[in-house]
């Protein structure tokens, strides 16, 4: 470790004491990527704080030392928005995972950023209620993630994104002030600029939550069609007829396979395509609306439907669903988890047109997606032993982003930008757009050690005139920025 770095370390040591600072390069490398493998780095050093005065200490030496720093959660994330920075800090809130309030009149709650999703519904639901957002990683993911991520789930169709249920949180400033967002302070919405910044603007250090009454009853159905585009002919005519479910979630074969492999959730065979469709609410509500459910999947060509009896039955059906993402390692060496965005009424074309490009590439692609507001993640399926297999796999990845933005979607739903997709930013955004971005993000953090490299393609200093370029840019040649 450069001296720097080592003064830097000594320092951290002296604020937060022994064992919360590491150095070590061999326990450095735990930390080196977050649930995106194909972007690795090695922090410098990690440290471990357990309060919000820890991290404003830490930010300020970071500050002092012209040091990049980054915030990592669980690590959970997937498109590299927690990749830390080989010449940097990665301050990691894993210890703060305290449930510091629960507010049962005021339906809400106050978290420390560690601490993880599911334990906050765990916590609240004999209070009858719960935490909305329910990413496939609630068991492990941390609320201060959700945050940084902005993050959704199988049920932000109905209940929406971690942006609708947080009332405010607590974030140490690129300058180490603590200070607090409310959402209904006067001004402007600095909230709902921090949340979904990836960590851009901050490190949130106490979030509060907005808590769910738990449903009068939840149905559940599943439904097998013999092909993905009769599938999501049927999600057409469900949200068509004026019903919006709780979830709408499909898969493909493939990805039924990779299920089959590894959780045995013994889903119809021979289905092309299954649609998971979960009503809830008033019991007279749910029932009416789930006869025309069933209608409509059978109209649309469903060869089978079952009906969870029990909560156990309901847990099945989700369980090849949930295990998804980590399923398809039974059937594949490595594959890249792409997270576009499509107008429902595209569904039909958009996945045909996929089908097409993994035809025409050789490259299989395994989709699994919230069908209901055309949130696509296709898993594209490589050999990363093959020569040019990641690189073939990679071309197929951007294509299908193209066809996103084609039909006026988006690059990301809600796995975020990250170092992952910041080279497509220019494919949905002007320069004058990504500027402007930029400007605001300067407004927080003027000195650019707040997460850099992340979310822009090519990140400017604060002070520069937006739209104008002379002479070499100030991070050329610096491709470990991005």
């Amino acid at each position: 470790m450069e001296a720097r770095l080592a003064v830097l370390a000594a320092r951290l040591e002296e604020l937060l004491g022994a064992g919360r600072v590491i150095t070590d390069p061999v326990r450095l490398r735990t930390y080196e990527c977050d649930g995106l493998t194909n972007h690795r780095s090695t922090p410098a050093v990690v440290v471990l704080p357990d309060t919000a005065e820890q991290i404003a200490g830490i930010v300020r030496e970071c500050a002092a030392a012209g040091t990049p720093y980054v915030a990592r959660g669980s690590g959970t994330g997937l498109s590299g928005g927690a990749l830390p920075r080989a010449d940097g800090v990665l301050i990691v809130t894993s210890r703060m995972r305290r449930i510091l309030e629960i507010d049962i009149p005021g339906q809400r709650a106050v978290v420390e950023p560690g601490v993880v999703n599911l334990d906050v519904t765990r916590a609240v639901r004999p209070h009858g209620y719960y935490f909305a957002p329910d990413p496939s990683s609630q068991q492990i993911c941390s609320v201060g993630g959700n945050v940084a991520e902005n993050s959704g789930g199988a049920h932000c169709l109905k209940y929406g994104f971690t942006a609708h249920h947080v009332l405010s949180c607590e974030v140490v400033t690129p300058d180490g002030e603590i200070v607090e967002l409310p959402a209904d302070g006067p001004g402007y919405d600095l909230l709902g600029v921090f949340v979904g910044a990836e960590g851009t603007l901050g490190i949130t250090t106490k979030i509060t939550v907005r808590l769910t009454r738990l449903p009068e009853t939840v149905q559940t159905l599943l439904a097998a069609f013999g092909s993905i585009e009769a599938g999501g002919g049927a999600v057409s005519a469900i949200i068509g007829a004026g019903v919006v479910p709780a979830a709408i979630e499909m898969m493909d074969a493939l990805s039924i396979e990779a299920a089959e492999a590894a959780v045995r959730c013994e889903y119809p065979p021979g289905a092309g395509a299954v649609l998971i469709v979960e009503l809830d609410g008033p019991e007279a509500e749910v029932a009416a609306q789930f006869t025309e459910v069933e209608r409509l999947c059978r109209d649309a060509g469903a060869f089978e439907i079952r009906i969870a009896a029990d909560d156990e039955e309901r847990a099945l059906i989700w369980k090849g669903r949930k295990s998804a993402f980590a399923a398809v390692g039974r059937i594949s060496p490595a594959y890249i988890v792409q997270d576009g965005v499509i107008p429902r009424t595209a569904l039909p074309q958009v996945l045909a047109q996929i089908d097409a490009l993994s035809a025409e590439s050789g490259v299989r692609v395994a989709n699994v997606f919230h069908a209901g507001d055309g949130n696509l993640h296709p898993l594209v399926l490589f050999d990363d032993a093959e020569p040019g297999a990641e690189e073939r796999a990679e071309a197929v990845s951007g294509a299908i982003l193209d066809l996103c933005i084609e039909h006026g979607g988006s690059i990301t739903g809600e796995h975020g930008v990250g170092v992952d997709k910041s080279r497509y930013m220019p494919r949905m955004f002007t320069d004058t757009d990504l500027d402007t971005m930029q400007m605001v993000r300067c407004g927080f953090d003027p000195d650019g050690l707040c997460n850099p490299g992340k979310v822009f393609p090519t990140p400017r200093l604060c002070g520069e005139v937006p739209g104008v370029r002379r002479g070499a840019h100030p991070y050329e040649g610096k491709a470990d920025l991005f």
